[in-house]
């Protein structure tokens, strides 16, 4: 009966969270076996958790970063590196969104914010509009596959792991995902013919390839000081202030502001801070780098982008809320059990139940939205996920590449829309041209759902 009048709902037009809320409410004044508060109760018991401060403050560092010019430091960074290949722009789209992924923490953020830059720069260099709206769609997935992601932290909640395991566990699919999307580039570049979009500098290379190297090799060193017993918290400290002079003596582009995902995932598996600690610290990171390195952000500004957190985080945690007294009624009435009995009575082969999974999450990330999915889906596979042996960190990967992979489809895609606005095109003809770059969206997701091993050596070395 819960599960009828939720569809209901849903098929009316209703917001997915009214939906969830207003069908358990329905629900019980139906059978006037429980008091309507509960469903209040319920709900506000479900953000009453210490992981989930880690989303608004998630969602601050990635708006502040967004509007603090820190985009066209990663574009010019990104076009240094590789923008001398063939299809240079190509390349330059898919690594810029890789790092700028380390920020933002979603796809919307990606596609709206550096989305804009790619496409205004790809279009002037003469790349078709087609071309453009594809792979900056195709790159902003890797948003909330490299750390931080939202996602990951709703996932990590509602499943009850680590998520510092989940955004360690991200790091090799994001690189997956981006060796896959260049290969395509490659493969245009050589069939239309294309050349370089700007010249190979090599002061230019060996300058960005400098700040990657101090990105990879700082850390490294802060650790190598800690196991020689040096006190971590002042190695830290004292490492950041070389980092600030270091980044005004060499004139770096943009070495700080990729450290962001650096220090937060070093900051969770060292042991400094946990994930709610490190979003409030990536918060401070970027407020320093606005306000008084790079001097790009105003309090004007900071107070929009303070506004539009509130929103985004408001829509956020109702859809979580609404998520719980859903998930607690479908537990209280037996359909999550029952779910778990069929599927296991339908296939007790892990490898089946994942194809199977992967066919409903495609299926579904077409109509829901990212957050909402997340927490219709989880709490039903879960069990089943347990049942199996699956690693709940594995299954995490798997679910959120195909939510992402729904952000590209018809009809709520949301990153279909927002590259449909910046492009001008039609939905119709955005939805074309996004096509073919669902043959390296669903190789990762391939490789990824039956080769775990690749991904989580990494999460298990420092969560085993």
């Amino acid at each position: 009966m819960l599960k009828i009048i939720f569809l209901v709902l849903m098929t009316s037009g209703l917001p997915v969270a009214i939906a969830m809320a207003g069908s358990v409410l329905v629900y019980i004044f139906w059978t006037g076996n429980l008091p309507a508060f509960v469903v209040v109760h319920r709900m506000v018991s479900g953000i009453d958790s210490f992981p989930l401060l880690a989303v608004p403050f998630f969602i601050l560092a990635g708006n502040l970063m967004n509007n603090a010019g820190i985009t066209n430091r990663i574009f010019g960074l990104a076009l240094a590196l590789v923008g001398w290949l063939k299809g240079g722009l190509g390349h330059v789209n898919v690594v810029a969104s890789m790092i700028f992924s380390g920020m933002s923490g979603t796809a919307i953020a990606d596609a709206a914010g550096l989305g804009t830059i790619e496409i205004k720069a790809m279009k002037e260099q003469g790349y078709s509009s087609e071309f453009a709206a594809g792979v900056t769609a195709a790159s902003a997935t890797l948003g909330p596959i490299i750390p931080p992601s939202l996602p990951f932290v709703i996932y990590a909640m509602l499943a009850n792991v680590s998520v510092g395991a989940l955004f360690l566990a991200g790091i090799m699919p994001g690189l997956l995902l981006a060796a896959l999307m260049m290969a395509t580039v490659s493969y245009y570049a050589w069939r239309n013919g294309w050349g370089s979009d700007t010249r190979f500098s090599a002061s230019r290379f060996a300058k960005a390839t400098a700040e990657l190297a101090v990105v990879a090799g700082w850390p490294v060193a802060i650790w190598l000081l800690i196991k020689v017993g040096a006190p971590p918290r002042t190695t830290v400290m004292v490492g950041l202030v070389l980092l600030f002079v270091a980044d005004r003596l060499f004139r770096f582009q943009a070495v700080l502001p990729i450290m962001t995902p650096v220090l937060l995932v070093g900051g969770m598996t060292t042991g400094l801070f946990t994930p709610t600690e490190g979003a409030i610290a990536a918060c401070l990171w970027a407020m320093v780098l606005g306000f008084f390195w790079y001097r790009t952000l105003s309090l004007r500004v900071f107070t929009r982008v303070c506004l539009d957190t509130v929103e985004t985080t408001a829509t956020v945690l109702f859809i979580v809320a609404a998520s719980s007294i859903f998930a607690w009624m479908l537990t209280a009435t037996g359909v999550t059990a029952a779910i778990a009995q069929w599927v296991l009575g339908v296939t007790g082969e892990p490898w089946l139940f994942l194809l199977l999974v992967n066919l409903l999450m495609l299926f579904v990330g077409c109509f829901l939205e990212p957050v909402a999915a997340i927490t219709v889906l989880v709490p039903i596979l879960i069990p089943v996920v347990q049942q199996l042996g699956i690693d709940p960190v594995h299954f995490g990967l798997v679910m959120v590449l195909n939510l992402m992979i729904g952000l590209l489809t018809p009809p709520v895609g949301l990153v279909l829309f927002i590259m449909a606005r910046i492009t001008g095109m039609s939905i119709e003809r955005t939805t074309m041209a996004i096509l073919p770059w669902f043959v390296p969206l669903l190789a990762s997701l391939a490789i990824i759902t039956y080769v775990p091993g690749l991904f989580l050596w990494l999460p298990k070395m420092f969560y085993p």
